[in-house]
């Protein structure tokens, strides 16, 4: 039995250079393919030649990214399979390590090749410039260590998924637990929330230990590839050819200045609604009129269907590429013991399809979760007639405007799940839910500035960096006896384990994805439309371009969230009222 969701999925384009029946977890089948290309480079002797090349390449590429992901799936979907996790590991150790070299061997043939110049400009300067930077980046030696990155990634997926708690009689995940934090009753709230507390400190010192390890090994990659620290490197390796870290410290001050007041109001206010002299942290998902906790389907099925109520309304276009991934079965959402936890989009490359991952326990925060993959899968989608492989994939920064946009376009229709009073609840909630997860996201990128440009640093230095940031960025929360777990709720952050510098993207797309939405409130289907023209570019513009085709504007300074901020308060005002 298949331990994938979806069924066997066909090439959206039938393969030209890579055999139909090639083994793409064997390197034996594997290694003669970047043979034949290398070979070829050289007789690529004319613009078509050398563009048809381009083309090959991106095909194998394709066709393993795509084995890749398959086993990533499988393995996130079954965390508790050892098949699975075999199979997921030995991709990732045997396959690989020996991609990398014979990719950057592509990247300098293509460099080198003395008809690069005669390329279009216009259509090649983006490839051009990233091939540049994956050339200047490469090191041998740094390619066992990306490896044992990706080891310790994994560790920490499989310690996260696999907690449970026992909560009156009845075992539970950390995700199902999520719910209880909605409850009415106080005492239940903070039970629950103690609970999982408890549950994650009693992992603390092996997270902490995965955590040392992954420093040690990025300082080492850093190092080896000529750099200070391991954020300079970062940096560069994202390529983030348009924005720098002072670019990145002037959103923490703008987020500081106009959304943390913002929040602090929200938290007075839930204070006073709550009846409460202090805030808890068990009070913070909880409807502050004590109102029972919105509840917006029971059934995978009955989220699917709204969705696709949703979909249908903001877009007929978005609508039917929502019932295509159906029908393909590309998609995992009910949540279960052994499923690793979060909510991600993964693109099978060659069938040039999304796939959805989701931990759903029938929660608000499910919806949002569902449009929010669901804008991935669009961009996907949008993508699938570009040949070029790397033009199919766009940077995090515009792929989160993709999703992010969703949630707040898809909002307009949130009637699907409730009725007049419940929607309304439901966009509050969602609204606040930006005010505050601003601050947090500021809070995370911080401290991976911190982290990684102070080199040797202790975990008890770690701790009061960390608390640091979030007394600058948290509001206001009482964690009186609980200062345990407050000095290590960064370990729930997966992101930074997983996925080092990647965060501050969210804050970046969220404020485009406000921008699309504030387009929207004049003219709808306008704004759709550039929403939609933007996806489309994939990754084949550089960021401002592809923020100005959606409708945006590519900053992120107090001069763009002041503005925005003003227009979520006088929004959530009006929701209220």
């Amino acid at each position: 039995m298949s331990l994938l969701p979806f069924a066997k999925l066909d090439a959206y384009k039938e393969r030209r250079f890579v055999p139909a029946g090639a083994d793409l977890g064997d390197w034996l089948a594997i290694g003669p393919l970047f043979d034949r290309l290398e070979d070829r480079a050289a007789a690529a002797d004319s613009v078509p030649a050398l563009e048809q090349w381009l083309l090959d390449c991106g095909e194998l590429s394709a066709a393993l990214d795509q084995e890749s992901s398959c086993r990533y799936i499988a393995m996130t979907c079954h965390t508790d399979n050892s098949a699975a996790e075999a199979a997921y590991l030995q991709f990732v150790e045997e396959i690989e390590p020996k991609l990398k070299p014979r990719q950057f061997a592509l990247a300098k043939l293509f460099l080198a090749h003395p008809l690069r110049a005669r390329l279009p400009k216009d259509r090649y300067f983006v490839l051009d410039r990233d091939l540049a930077l994956q050339v200047e980046l490469f090191r041998e030696e740094n390619v066992p260590l990306e490896t044992e990155e990706s080891k310790l990634g994994q560790q920490y997926q499989k310690i996260s998924g696999g907690l449970t708690v026992t909560f009156r009689g009845e075992e539970k995940t950390l995700v199902q637990m999520g719910r209880l934090q909605e409850e009415p009753d106080r005492p239940t709230r903070q039970e629950a929330w103690e609970l999982v507390s408890r549950r994650r400190l009693a992992e603390k010192e092996k997270f902490e230990d995965i955590f040392d390890s992954l420093i040690r090994v990025r300082e080492q990659i850093a190092a080896n590839a000529g750099f200070g620290n391991y954020r300079d490197y970062a940096f560069r390796a994202r390529g983030r050819f348009d924005y720098t870290p002072a670019d990145c410290e002037s959103f923490h001050a703008a987020i500081e200045s106009e959304i943390v007041p913002l929040l602090r109001d929200q938290q007075a206010r839930r204070r006073e609604q709550l009846g409460v002299d202090r805030l808890r942290p068990w009070d913070l998902a909880v409807d502050p009129l004590n109102r029972p906790a919105l509840r917006p389907f029971e059934t995978v099925d009955e989220l699917l269907d709204g969705g696709q109520k949703i979909f249908n309304k903001v877009n007929e276009a978005l609508g039917a590429e929502f019932k295509l991934m159906r029908d393909r079965r590309v998609l995992d959402l009910a949540n279960r013991k052994g499923k690793a936890p979060g909510g991600y989009q993964s693109t099978l490359s060659e069938a040039r399809l999304p796939f959805i991952f989701m931990n759903a326990v029938g929660m608000q925060r499910d919806v949002e979760t569902l449009l929010h993959e669901a804008g991935h899968a669009f961009h996907a989608l949008a993508t699938r007639d570009e040949d070029l492989f790397a033009y199919r994939h766009a940077p995090i920064e515009f792929c989160e405007v993709a999703s992010m946009a969703m949630e707040l376009l898809g909002g307009e229709f949130i009637e699907a799940y409730y009725d007049e009073a419940g929607a309304r609840r439901a966009r509050t909630k969602h609204l606040q839910g930006i005010i505050e997860v601003f601050p947090w996201i500021a809070t995370i990128d911080a401290f991976q500035h911190w982290l990684y440009t102070h080199r040797g640093h202790t975990r008890d230095e770690r701790a009061a960096a960390w608390l640091e940031l979030v007394n600058r960025f948290g509001g206001d929360v009482d964690w009186t006896g609980l200062e345990e777990a407050r000095r290590h709720a960064w370990h729930r952050q997966l992101h930074l384990f997983l996925h080092a510098f990647y965060y501050v993207e969210y804050g970046i797309a969220q404020l485009g994805a406000l921008q699309v939405w504030a387009n929207s409130k004049s003219d709808r289907k306008r704004a759709v439309e550039q929403y939609r023209a933007g996806l489309s570019l994939g990754g084949s513009r550089p960021l401002p371009e592809l923020f100005e085709r959606a409708g945006c504007r590519f900053d992120f300074s107090a001069d763009t969230v002041r503005p925005l901020a003003a227009m979520l308060k006088e929004e959530l005002a009006r929701l209220e009222d």
